[in-house]
Parts: C-alpha cells; structure tokens; sequence
C-alpha cells in the first residue's frame, strides 16, 4: 500500500483498513484463548464499554466475569447489556455464571479479584501515567497474580503508516515499539515469576512487514511452583471498588432452573411417546384386520423426527419400555433418563422423581411417569 507524502490530505482510513477492524481482531484473539484454555474466572481491567465482556459471558467455561474500569458513568450506561436474554432463561446455562463491574483504578488491591485464573488488560496500559505504570506490575502480577494474564497495546513502530499519527489516542501517555514492549514484559515476567511469549494482530500491508503487527500482544503464564516473595498486608478482604452492576445467569446448578427444564423435556417425551404407542396400536390393529400385510418391521424404536448416535439408541433401547395398562400409558422414568435431553441432566432416578412429582402425574410405586393413553384433543395429531 502506498503512502501519499502529502499526509495532511490523506484520510487514514482510506491508507491502511483492517478486516475485520482492529478491536474486532483484539477481542477475537481473546475469545480464541478462553476457548483454549477453559479459564473459569476471567476479569477484563479497563473494560470500558464491556463489549469483550458481552462476548466472553457466552462462554460456558466461564462462571465469573468481572469488569474494572475507571469510568464510573460509562459502567453505569452499559451494565444493563449484560444482563441475561429471555432465551438464556428458557435454555440455562450448564454452570453458575455472574457478572461483576467494578467501578476503581487497576493499579488498586481489591481482594474480590484474587484467585482468578485470566486477566486481560487490552489498550489499558498505554493510558496509564508513569507512577501507574510503575504500580501497576505489582497490582495485577505481585497481588492479584492469576494464572494467565494477557497485555495488548500499540506499537509505535507501526505509525508511520497512519497519515499525521504520532499517538493514536489523545489519553496515550505513551506507545512503545516492539522492543520497548517486550523489555517491560521481560523484566515484570522474571521478577513476579512468569514467562510470556509475544505475538499480535493487525497485520502490516505488503512491503512493511519490518514493522510488525499494529497491536502487540504479550501472553503471561505463571510458573508452576513460583511463589512471589512480596508481603501484601491485609491480603484478604479489601474491597476499595464499588460495585456498579452485578448479575447472576440462570443455571441448570440452580434448583429452580433445574426443575424447569426438566419438567419440560419429561412432558415433551412423554407426549412423544403416547402418539407413537396410538401409531403402534393403530399399525397392530391395520395388521389383524389385513391377514395379507406380511410388513412385520414394526414401528420404529426411536422419536419421530429425532436423531440419536449407536450409543444414544443403545441406552434408550436397554432401558424399560414405555406400556400400557387399560387407557392409561406409563413411561418409566428410567426410559425417560435415557434420552439425550434428559440424560445431559446428570440427574439420578431418585432426584429425577423428587423434582418432577408436583409436576407430572406418577404411577402407584413413582418408577413412571403416568399419562391418558388418549385425550380430547388427539383428532388434531392423527397425521403426526
């Protein structure tokens, strides 16, 4: 891509235009960590308008998600956009889950963040001033000192290619080059006991690959067995932050959440199940009055419409049948735990029985969950 030297006429977004854009490929280099590493909890420092938030709560991995930012109104604008969907409640989650902002400086101990297992810090330490900078090593690697942590910010080596750009932002303090950068993440890494390999995103155009990528991006790993010999007084509980948004997801480890889905999928098998016994009984009565139908294949074994792996169709036909007594249908319980939908439950016969019984009707002993084999409104479902 070639420069115009008369830079002043020269729109940057018409000289070097990243796809996707720049903050899309930061946020993206995030998400492809988590789902690498599984980390259970995550907290974002300067999380600014909590977009990386919005897109790492949806991870299930994750069961806390914490954001810290310096802006108190800006929290305050978009906390609400973490909040739960209505889909979220009608389709837990497996794990707890809940979000946290934080309103406070990242160069400030809270103990509320101890113990996590990422933190990223992506933008942020170019907008700190020098005794920040200078804090804030001891803050995030010495105290917090989580498992990973991952550091992105600008490299300057890669302005030159911006028309009039000498800082990216006007809140800059500071952008360092490849070396600056990584001589600051060396010597943090080696005194807090982690190592840290660097990489990026933005890739340079065609004939400026020299200048590396636009973002420069450090990736911490804390030594196994390194303990930092710094003395924190008062470790625990200090709560300096205040807490601007909290929420607590819907999920299948919450009870109520639990019995909610489980009662659905238990009515919608059961349901399932009663017309495919009619369909049979229908087939087997067609049989008796047609001697000549030699069809003896039967009615298929599995849900109309489902689809079930060997192993799945294995479980659900080694389990007890689904019957009949006069006009009344059973579906033992133990047959309802072998579908799919109900077996990812990882639920026992016994609870299964405990939360479904002020729901369903059960047979005299409760091993089945009991049912009219036909109702009033099944003219409606005759082709089904």
């Amino acid at each position: 891509i070639a420069i115009d030297g008369n830079f002043e006429e020269v729109c940057p977004e018409k000289v070097i235009k990243f796809k996707p854009p720049l903050y899309k490929q930061r946020y993206q280099f995030v998400r492809d960590f988590v789902d690498q590493h599984k980390p259970k909890k995550v907290a974002d420092l300067g999380c600014g308008d909590t977009e990386l938030l919005r897109l790492l709560k949806i991870y299930p991995c994750i069961q806390r998600l914490v954001g810290v930012d310096i802006d108190k109104e800006k929290l305050q604008s978009n906390g609400h956009q973490l909040s739960p969907y209505l889909g979220e409640f009608v389709k837990p989650r497996d794990l707890d889950l809940t979000v946290i902002l934080y309103h406070g400086s990242v160069v400030e101990r809270d103990s509320r963040l101890l113990g996590f297992d990422l933190i990223t810090c992506i933008e942020l330490i170019e907008h700190l001033d020098s005794d920040d900078l200078a804090r804030f090593p001891e803050v995030v690697f010495g105290y917090l000192s989580p498992a990973m942590i991952v550091i992105s910010t600008p490299n300057s080596e890669f302005n030159p290619l911006f028309p009039t750009v000498t800082l990216r932002d006007a809140d800059h303090k500071f952008e360092w080059n490849r070396m600056e950068f990584q001589t600051w993440a060396l010597q943090v890494a080696n005194r807090y006991h982690y190592s840290v390999e660097f990489t990026g995103v933005g890739e340079p155009p065609a004939g400026a690959e020299h200048v590396g990528y636009c973002t420069q991006i450090g990736v911490f790993r804390k030594n196994s067995g390194k303990v930092t010999e710094l003395c924190f007084p008062e470790q625990h509980d200090q709560h300096v932050y205040e807490t601007v948004y909290k929420i607590s997801y819907p999920s299948l480890q919450q009870e109520k959440m639990l019995k909610f889905v489980l009662v659905g999928e238990v009515l919608i098998l059961v349901e399932r199940l009663r017309l495919r016994q009619q369909r049979m009984l229908r087939e087997q009565k067609d049989l008796c009055n047609d001697p000549d139908n030699t069809d003896s294949s039967g009615p298929p074994q599995v849900l109309l419409g489902a689809v079930f792996t060997e192993a799945e169709e294995a479980r659900i036909e080694n389990s007890p049948k689904p019957f009949c007594e006069g006009d009344k249908f059973f579906v033992p319980l133990q047959r309802l735990l072998a579908y799919p939908k109900v077996h990812r439950l990882r639920v026992t016969e016994e609870r299964m029985r405990s939360l479904i019984a002020d729901s369903v009707q059960l047979s005299s002993d409760g091993s089945a969950v009991m049912d009219d084999l036909y109702k009033s409104w099944d003219y409606q479902f005759e082709d089904y």
